[in-house]
């Protein structure tokens, strides 16, 4: 590597040092680069870059599922859910336990944010399980594993960046992680049945036939969310961004006309609340694009090519490389920095090796997801121990056991991908 790209990984690993956050270190190593060889270029790279991004018909798919996370947060539809979910569950052994991990799996559907599921639904969760006397580290140790099923299951804004660097098809990757989020989902319950009837946890609400059809009939409107999400794009009606606007329109109607819990007040914090975050996606995907200019015009993913293909010229080694690399990444950094400094220099190497590029992204994406719940700097652990008032420590000692699980469901999703490729071979 010569002087300016040592640089720029130099000032960027600064960056990481002093906690500033990801966009504007990778806007400081890309200005540092063009300080060093050209500065007159950068406003010229970045005003091309940002133009293509903009341009890009599947990155609008992100602001669409940001607003309808946002909309169904606000309009109280995670009461609904958790109601439903009550019902199915909550007579079994450690019912509460139960219902965390199957109402994460049914929001995921509609807002594909990890973050979203955790602090959007885990203080209810939270709450009622210590309530029926289950620990508060287990509490929100299962918290924390079942929100990393939400950027897995469609629809899921880490996989429409991921489709954004590699060029895969965004309504493939949402299929492909439809197979992984109900197995993580059902190794998550089973897990939590076996430590209820060990630990002796009690049964959750107990609702009588009549108060589940109640439940089931209320909550009924917002389930058709996740039937429009999906069926839309596996039949192939509409595309990814066609679809998060026909569900974001849908979830607008539901809560204000059906729920009547979405006012013109909550729709002002509801709109500002999604252009502040999509204005941080747009930032990321910007700065992203314009520092992964500058690791292809060093050659870095070719350097890096050279390196593992004389470690390896096997495939399925190099996938278990790129998953333990990955998963130490993600132990000390957030999957925004893996996706958008990493993936871009792995890429020639996927594409040389064969290996699909759906899959791949899907396996990815679930091992940075394992991340966030990983220690020492999984966000997850952060937002759960708040949440629920708890020792880190004993958070950790109750998560690790599901990381190991979550670890082992990512490498049989790695080295039997028909699990993750049969939708997206058969839809449209």
């Amino acid at each position: 590597m010569n002087i300016p790209i040592i640089i720029v990984f130099a000032v960027l690993a600064i960056c990481f040092i002093i906690r500033m956050p990801i966009s504007f270190s990778m806007l400081t190593a890309s200005i540092a680069y063009f300080l060093v060889t050209d500065i007159t270029k950068l406003g010229q790279v970045f005003t091309v870059i940002t133009g293509n991004m903009f341009a890009n018909y599947t990155m609008l798919a992100a602001p669409l599922f940001i607003f309808m996370a946002n909309v169904l947060n606000e309009s109280k539809v995670t009461e609904k859910m958790f109601a439903f979910c009550n019902g199915m569950l909550g007579r079994l052994k450690g019912g509460s336990g139960l219902v965390n991990v199957m109402i994460s799996l049914i929001f995921s559907g509609m807002t594909g944010s990890a973050i979203a599921d955790a602090s959007g639904i885990g203080v209810m969760e939270i709450e009622q399980m210590k309530k029926e006397g289950y620990d508060t580290e287990f509490s929100c140790a299962i918290t924390a594993a079942s929100a990393t099923i939400g950027p897995i299951f469609p629809p899921s804004i880490p996989m429409v960046i991921y489709a954004m660097l590699s060029g895969a098809s965004v309504g493939k990757l949402f299929m492909g992680g439809v197979v992984p989020g109900i197995l993580l989902a059902v190794v998550l319950l089973v897990y939590t049945g076996i430590i209820s009837q060990k630990r002796n946890y009690p049964s959750g609400i107990v609702m009588t036939k009549r108060q589940f059809l109640k439940a089931t009939i209320s909550a009924f409107p917002a389930l058709l969310t996740v039937l429009i999400l999906l069926g839309g794009i596996y039949t192939g009606v509409c595309t990814p961004t066609e679809a998060g606007a026909v569900a974001s329109a849908y979830a607008l109607l539901i809560s204000y006309f059906i729920y009547h819990t979405l006012g013109w007040q909550e729709l002002k914090r509801v709109i500002k609340k999604s252009a502040a975050n999509t204005a941080t996606l747009a930032l990321l995907c910007g700065t992203s694009m314009l520092f992964s200019y500058i690791v292809s015009r060093e050659q870095v993913p070719a350097a890096v090519a050279r390196l593992v293909t004389g470690v390896t010229d096997n495939k399925y080694i190099f996938l278990l490389i790129v998953n333990i690399v990955f998963l130490l990444l993600g132990c000390v950094l957030d999957v925004s920095t893996i996706q958008l400094v990493f993936i871009p220099m792995v890429l020639p190497l996927v594409n040389a090796f064969g290996i699909d590029l759906v899959h791949f992204g899907v396996i990815i994406c679930f091992n940075m997801m394992i991340g966030l719940s990983t220690p020492p700097f999984g966000m997850l652990l952060f937002i759960v121990t708040g949440l629920g008032k708890a020792k880190i420590s004993g958070v950790i000692r109750e998560i690790l056991p599901m990381v190991i699980i979550m670890i082992a469901l990512l490498f049989v999703l790695t080295y039997c991908p028909d699990l993750v490729m049969a939708l997206p071979n058969h839809s449209k």
